[in-house]
């Protein structure tokens, strides 16, 4: 199975490592950012919730390494930079915009490109704070606006419901449930549930496990944990890593979250 190339997930096909285990285990007592000033959509694999607020602009970055297999078969992957752009039109109703620039290193031969433009939307269905509960639907349309060897030769989509759930003032859990297509087979099912814990008012750590149903066949399983740090109100860094569970995959990724406001940008 190719790598998916997304800011936010990436996937590949292999063999068992026992050393997934010992990343679970380093995390399994610490629990995607509950609250956190700035609700991004980075670094882990479920999208949040909430929608960027009328008018202002949220602009997500960082950098991404990802390896895949061993000795001379490994596959390394570097995103750097990729960027969500992330504009609230009203209150329920936010424009994205996701654009990376991608290095591929296999069998001694390197690619690099910039790979296929994400234009989507994401929409607010229930924010009800007496429930402690908030849905939202993202969905994203993958254009064939790469580079050579980078573009796909059909048009993609990529969807998903976004659940979450606060459990008290510093906890909270979200989960989305999604449909992946491609233009080939019967696309992929593809699920994530992230438990977090606001450390202090600067501080936050999650675990999550995700996953994909390619084809609605084969099961491709993993794990990923990170923190984010609030620099200030409206600026956030990050640093996450995951690990394939029945398949050998590994990845590092760090960066930058900054919220530019409405009343800030027409000063």
């Amino acid at each position: 199975m190719p790598l998916v190339c997304d800011a936010r997930v990436i996937t590949f096909k292999g063999n068992y490592n026992i050393m997934q285990y010992i990343y679970i285990l380093l995390f399994v007592c610490f629990v995607q950012v509950a609250h956190t000033q700035i609700v991004t959509d980075r670094p882990d694999q479920t999208e949040s919730s909430s929608t960027v607020k009328s008018g202002d602009l949220q602009i997500e970055s960082g950098l991404l390494l990802g390896f895949e297999g061993e000795g001379e078969q490994a596959t390394r992957q570097i995103l750097a930079p990729t960027t969500l752009f992330r504009y609230g039109i009203n209150q329920w109703f936010e424009l994205r915009l996701l654009s990376q620039f991608e290095t591929l290193k296999s069998n001694g031969i390197e690619n690099q490109g910039i790979s296929d433009i994400e234009i989507g939307t994401k929409i607010q269905l229930l924010q009800n704070e007496n429930i402690n509960t908030e849905i939202a639907f993202l969905s994203h349309l993958v254009t064939s606006s790469g580079s050579a060897g980078f573009r796909s030769e059909q048009l993609g989509t990529i969807n998903k419901l976004s659940i979450s759930h606060s459990i008290n003032e510093n906890v909270g859990i979200g989960y989305n449930l999604g449909y992946n297509y491609f233009g080939t087979g019967s696309g992929d099912f593809t699920y994530s549930v992230a438990l977090g814990v606001a450390v202090n008012d600067k501080v936050a750590i999650y675990i999550e496990p995700y996953g994909d149903l390619v084809d609605f066949e084969e099961h491709v399983a993993n794990f990923d944990a990170g923190f984010t740090y609030l620099v200030h109100k409206d600026l956030q860094l990050d640093f996450s890593f995951g690990t394939g569970l029945n398949h050998t995959m590994n990845y590092l990724s760090v960066g930058a979250s900054w919220l530019i406001h409405k009343q800030k940008a027409e000063e």
